[in-house]
């Protein structure tokens, strides 16, 4: 760090003279070292139930390729924008769909 730089102590902070200083301060010092330091400790955080069960339930999903004609894509895209909906979201619940109804006797 340049000399004639104010130093954190006491894990604060220090206070600038001037944004410039500040500036400068920030651009010679390490964010690494100032985590090494204890000057950030990270904050608890409490989760909403609700956020904490789609987080869990999405820790379940695996991502998977698949290879469609982009006429299948742009088709999907059009019907999910009516929709107002992103369209793998709607070509997801359209294979949900499908698998039930599979599974409960393919009806077609």
């Amino acid at each position: 760090m340049p000399k004639n730089l104010p130093e954190f102590k006491d894990n604060e902070i220090p206070e600038f003279a001037s944004l410039e200083e500040a500036a400068e301060f920030f651009d010679s010092y390490s964010f690494a070292e100032a985590m090494e330091g204890g000057l950030f400790e990270p904050d608890e955080v409490e989760l909403d139930p609700e956020l904490a069960a789609r987080i869990a339930e999405r820790s379940k999903t695996k991502r998977v390729t698949l290879r469609l004609r982009v006429s299948q894509i742009e088709a999907a895209k059009e019907i999910a924008k009516k929709k107002d909906i992103p369209y793998q979201t709607l070509m997801r619940s359209w294979i949900a769909q499908g698998i039930e109804r599979e599974l409960a006797g393919g009806e077609r």
